[in-house]
């Protein structure tokens, strides 16, 4: 089942350089933007060994973006040493390889810096109509890429992109898994744990990471606290806390908390105190929170029905109401910072496990992946336009990003053969 296309409305400019196409995302009609990227018109010798990794990294946001058809370059017709102006341009080569949107930029470096101008060209009518320029280290040339690549967004959408906000991960290497930080595309990873058992990391505001450990022999929850601190929230013996999710404006946490039978949802403090119970579901399973944007609401999963479903609750733990009906197995719940959807994973009577979106008002359900591996753990992007998720289709589990229709599955670049779980991606 084919997930439903958004839509894409291109507002054409009524005349002036000002007045540019704004790529409003509704309806069931989409196409893509076809965009054509030329390669970079470097300047200097130091600064080519770096324009072949911003080249990478800015043909990957803008394709992962699902907004543009990036043309292949092997089509193009013009001339490589074209100029960067509009006098300069031969549109009409442009035109025959299919392209709508022309985007050319330069690189320069002066000293640890690299620099990119670009300029976006309307291939139709022949105009500038957007440029931007940004700066980067040069020891990290794709951060520069995803500068350039959110101004492009912006520039068409006149929404923040996705490619600015960090992902955090559990890397398994032999008997280890530890947490790792990455740009949003896999990118400059960081190794955040160093061995032992680390899971079901989590990103909040203000740099905030939290993570399940059993550094002390059972799951606890730790949160590295922005210049590099750590701190163990605090539980009593025999208790066993996991999945940590940071409330939206990073002022509290939830997290199950599992004691004896059972394990229920409780909120605390960002520092662990002021502990509080919000389900008891005595020998029941609660457990997978998911704050809603306005952080009045908590997605869980727990198995009071029978089965492992999707709930929904208020913060203070009142008018629990139970989401997702069809099959019996549904599991790591992610609330779209758009409101309106949770994705989640399901396992079907094939014992395959794919992605889903459930609708929170109507509670209308839509997979997004099908007979591609096991595709688990979804975590929308910060605007809500992307979901980042593990896949097990090219072997071992990997990072894969898809549109939030389910369309446009890339894996992120660069990924060796070590398994990957448990995504989350930075608001």
């Amino acid at each position: 089942m084919k997930a439903l296309l958004a839509s894409l409305v291109l507002l054409l400019p009524l005349a002036a350089l000002a007045q540019a196409p704004v790529i409003q995302i509704s309806g069931a009609t989409f196409q893509p933007l076809p965009l054509a990227l030329s390669t970079p018109l470097t300047q200097g010798g130091e600064v080519k060994s770096s324009a072949a990794a911003v080249d990478d990294a800015l043909l990957f946001d803008l394709r992962a973006s699902g907004l543009f058809q990036v043309l292949d370059r092997a089509s193009f017709l013009a001339d490589a040493k074209e100029g960067m102006t509009a006098g300069s341009i031969n549109f009409a080569r442009w035109a025959d390889v299919g392209a709508e949107a022309l985007v050319k930029y330069t690189l320069t470096r002066e000293g640890d810096a690299l620099k990119a101008e670009a300029r976006v060209f309307n291939v139709g009518n022949g105009r500038e109509e957007f440029k931007t320029a940004q700066s980067g280290p040069t020891a990290q040339p794709s951060q520069l890429a995803h500068k350039v690549a959110d101004a492009i967004y912006r520039h068409y959408t006149r929404e923040p992109s996705p490619f600015l906000a960090p992902i955090t991960y559990v890397r398994k290497s032999g008997s280890n898994r530890d947490v790792w930080v990455a740009d949003w595309d896999g990118r400059n990873a960081r190794q955040v744990t160093q061995g032992g058992i680390n899971l079901l990391p989590a990103l909040g505001p203000d740099d905030q990471l939290g993570y399940t450990s059993y550094q002390q022999g059972k799951p606890d929850l730790y949160v590295r606290k922005p210049g590099g601190d750590t701190i163990r929230l605090k539980t009593n013996d025999g208790q066993m806390a996991t999945g940590i999710a940071f409330s939206p404006d990073g002022k509290r946490v939830a997290y199950a908390l599992a004691e004896d039978e059972s394990a229920q949802i409780w909120v605390a403090n960002a520092n662990g105190e002021g502990a509080r119970q919000l389900t008891d579901t005595r020998f029941g399973i609660n457990t997978s929170p998911a704050w809603s944007p306005d952080g009045k609401r908590i997605a869980f999963v727990s198995n009071r029905g029978g089965s492992p479903q999707v709930y929904v609750m208020n913060a203070d733990g009142s008018g629990v109401r139970r989401l997702t009906f069809q099959g019996n197995y549904n599991q790591t719940p992610n609330w779209s910072p758009r409101g309106d959807l949770i994705a989640f994973t399901a396992r079907d009577e094939r014992n395959a496990f794919d992605l889903f979106t459930v609708h929170v008002d109507t509670g209308k359900v839509t997979r997004l992946t099908q007979d591609q591996g096991n595709n688990e753990e979804p975590s929308f992007s910060p605007n809500g336009r992307l979901v980042l998720f593990t896949s097990t289709r090219n072997g071992p589990s990997q990072l894969f990003v898809m549109t939030a229709e389910g369309n446009n599955h890339l894996a992120l670049p660069g990924q060796d053969k070590a398994s990957i779980t448990t995504p989350d991606w930075g608001r």
